[in-house]
């Protein structure tokens, strides 16, 4: 049988966008109810930003903690992982939340320039962020926007930070960092098996790359697939999603359309080593 295929829902992101689609979920409550919806869907790891009142993005530990505990009150078994992103947020805050133990947390590895700014990791921050991991048992999902930072990766387990095996995620489409193209993925994929052999991985596509990539991705087997409004909140040109549970669905048929199964949360964990 093929191994099955952990459904990744990144709910709301940092970046503003409920004017732009008042699906998004801001609020803990609306995070909660959207993610239970997506669980039931398929999906079994949730990526969770949280927001301020005003709806900018927040470092708030209390506000994750929130949300955290909603999702495993009505998603059993749901895999939480918290971004210690930087877009909005300050720096020395980013990992604030980590004092609440989720299963997992992401990691960039390395700096990018982003459409307005440039999306700063200084190795120091990369350094502190990789040791709070390690102390609280939390497995890294590292974020891979360019060549280097898989090498940033490789480093941290040198170093002792982690281990042999982390998620891998390699970020594309973008403007100004890694481009959609199919045969950049395939570069990024023979470096990850040269320098990180028994990572597990998966692509995320950004806006209208979100469905290519995926399928990219499946075609070379990989181990989970992300959607979410995070990323993308269209369906078609001229259609927004009505929710992340819409955007799950149609990875659940992707998945299903490359014979692969969607993973429960009891695979997910044991797929990706978490307790």
């Amino acid at each position: 049988m093929t191994q099955p295929v952990v459904i990744a829902v990144a709910i709301t992101g940092s970046v503003p966008r409920k004017a732009d689609n008042p699906s998004v979920p801001i609020k803990v409550s609306e995070q909660i109810e959207s993610t239970q919806a997506a669980f039931e869907a398929g999906a079994s790891l949730v990526h969770i930003h949280v927001r301020n009142d005003d709806e900018s993005p927040s470092s708030d530990p209390e506000k994750f903690a929130a949300v955290q505990e909603g999702v495993r009150k009505h998603c059993p078994g749901m895999i939480v992982q918290f971004s210690t992103g930087g877009r909005g947020r300050d720096q020395s805050s980013r990992g604030s939340s980590l004092i609440h133990r989720p299963d997992m947390a992401s990691l960039s590895t390395g700096s990018v320039n982003f459409p307005t700014i440039v999306y700063e990791n200084h190795a120091s921050l990369v350094v502190d962020l990789a040791t709070r991991m390690k102390a609280g048992g939390i497995r890294p999902e590292i974020e891979i926007f360019d060549l280097s930072h898989l090498h940033g990766a490789r480093r941290l387990v040198d170093q002792g930070l982690m281990d042999e095996r982390p998620h891998v995620q390699f970020v594309m489409g973008v403007q100004n960092a890694m481009p959609a193209e199919e045969h950049l993925l395939d570069i990024m994929l023979s470096e990850l098996k040269r320098v990180l052999p028994q990572a597990t991985w998966t692509a995320a596509g950004i806006g209208r790359n979100q469905a290519k990539v995926m399928d990219w991705a499946l075609t070379r087997g990989a181990d989970a697939v992300r959607t979410g409004l995070e990323d993308n909140i269209r369906i078609t040109k001229d259609r927004l999603a009505a929710s992340n549970a819409e955007l799950v669905s149609i990875a659940a048929q992707t998945v299903a359309r490359h014979d692969r199964a969607v993973a429960t949360p009891e695979e997910a964990r044991a797929l990706l080593s978490i307790r």
